[in-house]
């Protein structure tokens, strides 16, 4: 894809601190108009990696092109056309929402009727008609988000960047927050986001995993199903999570070792009260694993084969890197 159908593109990204490799050599394009998301638990990377992005940490080796300019050499070029919302919200817990409004309106340049026309659609979009003059620290979390949300967009940026919007935040406040960067993209604004909620990654076009400082897999989130799951999920409800797990990962090793034909597991993973066992001969493993956990007294209250979700992905791409 040629460089004029990208938002961002990023080559060979380093950074180090010491000793320590914090992001390792990684590759991505985000393409305009899309939800690209950046995949992966606290400590993989992300946020230095978007810090990079932003120009406020200059990477050891590599080249980043946000909306056509390098911004190792021109980090102040971009920022008039780029939002920013970082973890923590960047607002002003003790200024009322129509005072955190004005400041990072001016602060965008804005001023008279098109600050004005600007702050009241923030408004509209956060849900906050009636509640201009409350202050920050007195709304509830997902008005706070939204809130922010609405400041980072007061100046209409091209590319806004989204570091963990959602943190903290409840999960019916997390989906209507998606339906606005929804909304945003209808605009043709393209959102980088960084998430390590799994279930939210779902709703990104496009996005990539990182882990330790390294992508293991990248493209749209059925792409990456398809590229990396090597087998079939199979989900159990047992009523002893914990010793069932166990139970399958002693069987799995006794597999590998010897030197027969065994349980055919590849990855065992706890999911709250569930399990999911990978297999890549799944009706075989089935029956095994069910009588295998009879034998031991654990009681199936249900047994069955799921579509993946990306958290068993990224398992199964951590073992495969």
């Amino acid at each position: 894809m040629s460089s004029t159908e990208n938002a961002i593109a990023v080559r060979g990204l380093v950074k180090k601190f010491g000793d320590f490799t914090a992001v390792d050599g990684i590759d991505f394009e985000v393409h305009k108009g899309e939800i690209f998301g950046l995949l992966g638990p606290n400590g993989s990377g992300k946020t230095t990696t978007i810090r990079m992005m932003l120009g406020l940490l200059r990477p050891t080796e590599g080249w980043i092109e946000i909306l056509g300019v390098p911004i190792i050499q021109n980090p102040g070029k971009i920022r008039p056309r780029i939002g920013y919302m970082s973890q923590r919200f960047s607002l002003y817990n003790d200024l009322t929402v129509e005072q955190n409004l004005t400041f990072y309106g001016k602060a965008y340049g804005l001023r008279n009727e098109v600050l004005k026309e600007r702050m009241q659609t923030a408004v509209q979009m956060a849900g906050l008609e009636g509640h201009e003059r409350t202050k920050t620290q007195d709304l509830a979390g997902g008005w706070r988000q939204r809130l922010a949300l609405g400041a980072a967009i007061l100046h209409e940026p091209e590319l806004i960047f989204l570091d963990e919007p959602t943190a903290g935040v409840d999960p019916l406040s997390r989906r209507a927050f998606w339906d606005l960067l929804y909304e945003l993209v209808k605009r043709h604004v393209t959102i980088f986001v960084t998430t390590h909620y799994m279930d939210e990654a779902e709703h990104c076009h496009r996005l990539a995993l990182i882990q330790r400082g390294k992508l293991i897999a990248s493209g749209s989130p059925e792409q990456i199903k398809d590229e990396k799951m090597h087998g079939q999920v199979l989900e159990i409800a047992p009523d002893d999570p914990e010793r069932t797990i166990k139970i399958l990962r002693d069987a799995r090793e006794a597999s590998d070792l010897s030197e027969t034909s065994g349980l055919s597991i590849e990855e065992v993973s706890l999911y709250g009260a569930l399990v999911h066992v990978v297999s890549v001969d799944i009706k075989s493993s089935k029956a095994q694993i069910s009588e295998l956990l009879n034998q031991n007294g654990i009681e199936i209250l249900h047994m069955t084969v799921i579509e993946p979700s990306l958290e068993d992905v990224y398992i199964a791409s951590m073992s495969d890197n």
